[in-house]
């Protein structure tokens, strides 16, 4: 990994599917630092290993355990010794949300008023999921920038939505307002302590398909939820990475400034990964469990979801393929002899998307 905010331009070398002929370059602006060496001290983190055994055992018969994947680096043209992908975007809901909103909704008293969530569109078919399966009434706002595929499939869960403003940001305000006004059960998206652990229930689900750890780990980061609960899950015993599209830099930003900040979001990913800020619940776990944070940029991310789907047939949002996009172009340089583990979150969008034909 460059440090120092060098452009990191990928090689030449033979690619089965060329993506460094595609755009100019990979931003990679943050230096590493070793998680595993600073895990040991600090304060007590939001979430803890017992937080997540416990969501474990919370949402067992109500979520999926999603395949592992297991397949030499050179299917897809990335020079590891093995690509381990969780199949997490087969999950109830199309994605990795469905753990986080049923440990929430599980471990909390919900009231006459039902639940209210403010979402790009992941995770309010997440909860309006789990509201259907427990007989609790579910009411979504949206931002402008969710997509129809997504607002077609809330429709289809009965859940009341609501599209409000252009961003994320905008939906979370009236979201508050309606959540004071009624008492409805509040469902974040990424920043609650029940969503960080629901999501790294993953983590020993990982280790336990492939019989032990990957040597890294690539998460797309939007509010954090999902690398923190991994994160916090690992513990620190493998090496975890955060990869954020350029347009939407939340943990890249917060970690420049020194504390979450807001950022302008924006590009290809932006309905899914379009928090304007770090979480709360997130930062602080990132900043004592994530090795590192990359960006990552539009070009590469919609390469590498077009091979997904040409060379696996894999259908994923932008958001699951910033994992094999930041392998293609450079960003992230692992070692040959390295297992690298990349989580597909997602699948909630057109798949007309999913233009390129397959190979004679």
């Amino acid at each position: 990994m460059r440090a120092g905010g060098e452009r990191c331009v990928s090689g030449r070398q033979a690619d089965p599917w060329p993506l460094h002929s595609r755009y100019s370059g990979c931003v990679n602006t943050l230096p590493t630092f070793d998680a595993t060496a600073a895990c040991g001290g600090g304060p007590a983190l939001p979430v803890s290993p017992a937080d997540i055994a416990a969501a474990a055992q919370r949402i067992a018969g109500h979520v999926w355990r999603t395949p592992l994947l297991r397949l030499p680096g050179a299917v897809l043209g990335v020079d590891v010794a093995e690509l381990w992908l969780k199949l997490e975007h087969l999950q109830r809901g199309g994605s990795f949300k469905a753990r986080g909103m049923f440990n929430r909704m599980l471990a909390q008293p919900i009231p006459a008023a039902g639940v209210v969530v403010a979402s790009g569109g992941n995770a309010g078919i997440a909860v309006a999921t789990a509201a259907r399966a427990l007989g609790v009434h579910c009411e979504v706002f949206l931002p402008g920038n969710s997509t129809p595929a997504k607002r077609a499939a809330l429709a289809a869960l009965g859940a009341a939505v609501q599209v409000q403003g252009a961003a994320y940001a905008d939906a979370l305000a009236a979201c508050l307002q309606r959540q004071a006004a009624s008492g409805a059960l509040l469902m974040h998206a990424y920043d609650q302590a029940e969503v960080v652990a629901g999501a790294g229930t993953l983590a020993a689900e990982i280790e336990a398909q492939a019989g032990g750890l990957p040597d890294r780990l690539l998460v797309s980061v939007g509010g954090g939820g999902l690398v923190a609960g991994l994160a916090a899950g690992f513990e620190g015993r493998t090496r975890v990475e955060a990869l954020e599209p350029t347009g939407s830099p939340t943990l890249h930003a917060a970690r420049e400034a020194g504390e979450p900040v807001d950022v302008a979001v924006s590009g290809v990913a932006a309905d899914a990964l379009g928090a304007r800020r770090i979480g709360a619940v997130a930062w602080p776990i990132c900043q004592r469990l994530v090795a590192a944070a990359h960006l990552v940029p539009d070009a590469a991310i919609v390469a590498a979801q077009q091979a997904l789907w040409r060379e696996l047939r894999l259908a994923v949002e932008p958001a699951a393929a910033l994992g094999l996009a930041a392998l293609a172009c450079g960003v992230v340089r692992p070692q040959p002899h390295e297992r690298v583990a990349l989580v597909l979150c997602g699948a909630n969008f057109d798949p007309a998307s999913l233009t390129v034909p397959a190979r004679a």
